[in-house]
């Protein structure tokens, strides 16, 4: 058979597909497939309807920052479950690198400053120092995974704990006592919280604070990587069939070290964003947001079968859990049921997610 002849016949079936008829189990199966998207629409519309203040502009931009706050430890999640793992340590780092940076960005003239010897050094230094810590933690969890064949769930929970005792041991280590770590330097609450003039001339004053541009920053760099690079295109191919992927080149030792330290640098950035955006950090900074995290990815339809993932869909999985928990505290619902929700939002996004995978196969 000819080129020519294979094109038209390719052709031919994708027009065959495009006219299949919209019968009542198709539709059923898209419906369900897409459940958790559709219940989620229902639920803001519903929360729009009750308190109208939901869908006003301060509203939304206030949803599109707290969005932007929790975007990077998810972009750092979905690489470790396109592989098909998870990062359960994800929040501690984020824990440990926020107070790492507050510390190190307490103001001269803070009461009980944590290292009275230290004046406040660059801004940018110190996000590199996080960034090198996350990826450092990341790149110990990589190496446990690739080496001796552990899996993810069993490296990174064991790694949480670890992180958690040297933040516990780090907040005591200094003059405040194992205090909170608040009064911070100006250079490093404006650099995240800040919002410059131009940008609240053009949203009618209302401000946007400088970490969304951050954010934004970050979500094109990953997606850069997952599709414009070989590192990206071997993480997918290692995450659809290891072996496979071995057989044809990949590296597969360096390529999920990798992974799960370019995770450990994201989950770093929002422990520098969140260091100033909480301003009074102390050793639950960063609790459960891994599970903010899987969350938002598994709705995103990053799928923990493997080799499936897109960051248009962790954006979208980050602002729906946004739009709801946003939305349900609006309408007053008791947050203490918000981590039954999360938990109700994972199971049966994976749920959806495996029976996609079993209809496939």
């Amino acid at each position: 058979m000819s080129n020519e002849s294979k094109l038209l016949e390719k052709e031919a079936r994708s027009k065959s597909a495009i006219r299949q008829p919209w019968t009542a189990k198709r539709i059923g199966d898209l419906l369900l497939n897409n459940a958790l998207i559709v219940i989620m629409i229902i639920a803001v519309i519903y929360i729009a309807t009750v308190n109208h203040n939901f869908i006003s502009r301060s509203s939304i931009i206030n949803i599109l920052a707290q969005t932007c706050a929790y975007l990077p430890v998810a972009l750092g999640v979905g690489g470790c479950i396109v592989l098909t793992g998870t990062d359960l340590s994800a929040g501690r780092i984020v824990g440990l690198t926020a107070c790492v940076s507050a510390s190190l960005l307490q103001a001269v003239t803070t009461t009980n400053k944590m290292w009275a010897s230290i004046t406040p050094p660059n801004v940018f230094l110190v996000l590199i120092i996080a960034m090198l810590i996350g990826a450092s933690f990341g790149a110990f969890n990589g190496f446990f995974v690739a080496k001796f064949k552990l899996h993810p769930f069993i490296v990174t929970l064991g790694t949480q704990l670890i992180i958690y005792t040297i933040l516990l041991l780090y907040m005591k280590a200094g003059n405040n006592g194992g205090m909170a770590i608040s009064g911070l330097d100006p250079s490093y609450s404006k650099f995240i919280t800040g919002c410059p003039d131009f940008i609240k001339k053009l949203t009618g004053g209302i401000a946007i604070p400088n970490y969304v541009w951050i954010s934004l920053a970050l979500v094109f760099l990953m997606w850069f990587i997952w599709n414009k690079t070989t590192f990206g295109k071997n993480m997918f191919a290692l995450g659809a069939n290891e072996e496979a992927a071995r057989v044809s080149g990949v590296n597969v030792f360096a390529t999920t070290v990798m992974v799960f330290a370019l995770a450990g640098a994201m989950y770093a950035v929002t422990g520098f964003i969140e260091g100033a955006r909480v301003a009074s950090n102390t050793a639950n900074t960063g609790f459960n947001y891994e599970l903010d995290g899987i969350a938002a990815c598994v709705i995103g339809g990053v799928s923990f079968v493997g080799g499936i993932g897109k960051i248009s869909g962790v954006i979208i999985g980050v602002l729906m859990l946004r739009l709801i928990f946003v939305g349900l505290t609006m309408i007053g619902i008791d947050q203490d049921l918000f981590y039954v929700i999360k938990g109700g939002i994972i199971l049966f996004a994976c749920a959806l997610d495996m029976r996609k995978y079993l209809v496939k196969k």
